[in-house]
């Protein structure tokens, strides 16, 4: 423990940088798919006035309920834009400049979202919310790309998971500013949606003062000094030639193997098995259930029984539970490995699941029940924490090299973002449907990629891509397919 402690000291810029980061990536995120549901009264109130004052008419409940779901989901569609376009902005302005645009069209959206109310005009949370959402797409990409490039490789999974960390912490700020006590006030909405795009302040102001990622320096500007200089910086000063003898060889390899794009990455017939199975893991995330929950908190709430003026304190609970049960895997997953955290988060949500719908069906019946609804879904919660929520991304990252990873990542945020306006514009039709039993479509998804992962993911704690590409290797050749690496494929698997 002192020797983990003396490292964590020795790396805390490291840790520095990926906080900063995340403000504008994971933490923004997470901010904004808790406190929606703490605005979501004032906002229908707003816009039923709204639309009372310009067509002398109140709102029908058709078109609030569409106007609603598009509020909550165009966040979502906003963060698919900027995931998509991220590739091509980094690489044309370059990660650091990047970051700037994100924390300006954060400002922007502030600006936008505070000021509606003053304006009358309900689009104009629409706009701002798409550009917190645009932000927080190619914000998280970004994000990505720095925690792979920066990280040593003792510390690779704990610095991955410091974007489910921020996630998480933005999800609880969010709950707890959401608050009638704080900013949840019919007065004071326009200021909790503007609140979040108030901290991107501290990231444009530090990140120009950042240092270049020692792999973008010594393999794509074959700057050698730059890169022990920037080793020094990030991982403190000492003998890193272990670590730039493995960057030189991946420097090697990419001569042979350029950079992918997306199209590329799914073409590649020796990387199919992990694109699948990133694909499974990625779009898992958003349609686990727990997505559904933060962004429709009181419809969860109402369904499971709960008193309206006691429901904000009960998902503040949930938050401080969620916050707490991914700092518990940010220790651990250095610990237990990635695959057993996962297979046993999903495993004990579709458990939990069950239990839930059983409850909410006799919830009538007994006074108690209630109380027990509340209790599961904290357990779902903390399931999901610990597990997928803080595993996934340093699985998938784990999965592919520095040829392939930016291709995989502008994929995986495409998917979040994609699966998160699912989620946020038919839940409401969902829970109207089945009510009830609207936790069965979430257990069914989650039932099939559990057995998917189960049978095909490996565990990638500390192995190279060669180690993983072996287990591929011998999946197929049990299906009678090739296991012979061509020397194109060799090249590839480089140290992750």
């Amino acid at each position: 423990m002192a020797s983990f402690c003396s490292d964590l000291v020795l790396h805390q810029r490291v840790f520095q940088m990926a906080i900063i980061v995340g403000l504008s990536g994971s933490f923004l995120y997470g901010f904004h798919v808790s406190v929606i549901s703490f605005a979501s009264p004032f906002i229908k109130k707003f816009i039923n006035e709204t639309w009372l004052e310009r067509y002398n008419a109140p709102i029908d409940d058709q078109n609030l309920t569409i106007l609603w779901s598009t509020i909550v989901s165009i966040f979502c569609i906003g963060g698919v834009t900027g995931s998509v376009l991220s590739g091509y902005l980094s690489s044309k302005y370059g990660k650091r400049n990047c970051l700037g645009l994100v924390n300006l069209a954060l400002l922007a959206a502030t600006l936008i979202t505070g000021t509606s109310k003053l304006a009358s005009s309900f689009e104009m949370i629409l706009f701002g919310r798409f550009l917190y959402g645009f932000g927080g797409g190619l914000g998280t990409c970004i994000q990505g790309q720095y925690l792979g490039e920066m990280s040593p490789k003792k510390f690779r999974g704990l610095t991955n998971a410091t974007s489910g960390l921020l996630a998480n912490l933005g999800k609880f700020l969010g709950q707890l500013a959401g608050l009638r006590e704080l900013l949840g006030t019919e007065s004071l909405w326009p200021l909790l949606l503007a609140s979040a795009g108030i901290v991107a302040l501290v990231p444009l102001v530090a990140i120009p003062f950042f240092p270049e990622t020692p792999p973008y320096l010594l393999i794509q500007k074959g700057d050698l000094e730059g890169c022990l200089k920037s080793m020094n910086r990030l991982w403190g000063r000492g003998n890193h030639k272990a670590e730039v003898d493995e960057l030189l060889k991946e420097k090697a390899a990419m001569k042979e193997v350029k950079i992918m794009n997306v199209w590329e990455l799914f073409r590649d017939p020796t990387l199919r098995c992990q694109v699948c199975l990133m694909v499974i893991l990625t779009v898992t995330v958003p349609l686990a259930g727990v997505s559904a929950i933060y962004f429709y908190s009181f419809d969860v709430f109402h369904t499971a029984g709960i008193d309206q003026d006691v429901m904000p304190y009960v998902i503040l609970g949930m938050g401080a539970c969620d916050l707490s049960s991914i700092l518990v895997c940010f220790f651990l997953i250095e610990r237990f490995g990635r695959r057993k955290l996962l297979l046993w988060g999903y495993g004990l949500m579709v458990l939990l699941m069950a239990l839930l719908t059983a409850s909410f069906s006799l919830q009538d019946h007994f006074f108690w029940l209630p109380y027990c609804n509340v209790a599961i879904i904290f357990l779902v919660i903390v399931c999901f924490a610990v597990g997928p929520a803080g595993v996934t991304l340093p699985v998938i990252a784990e999965l592919f090299t520095q040829s392939s990873r930016p291709a995989a990542l502008i994929v995986v945020s495409v998917l979040l973002w994609a699966g998160q306006y699912l989620v946020g514009i038919a839940f409401p039709y969902v829970i109207h449907y089945l009510g009830t039993f609207c936790f069965l479509v979430f257990m069914g998804v989650t039932v099939v990629s559990w057995v998917v992962f189960f049978r095909f993911l490996p565990e990638t704690k500390g192995k190279t891509l060669m180690d993983i590409k072996s287990e591929f290797n011998r999946f197929k050749k049990s299906k009678g397919t090739t296991d012979n690496p061509t020397p194109e494929e060799l090249s590839r698997c480089t140290r992750v």
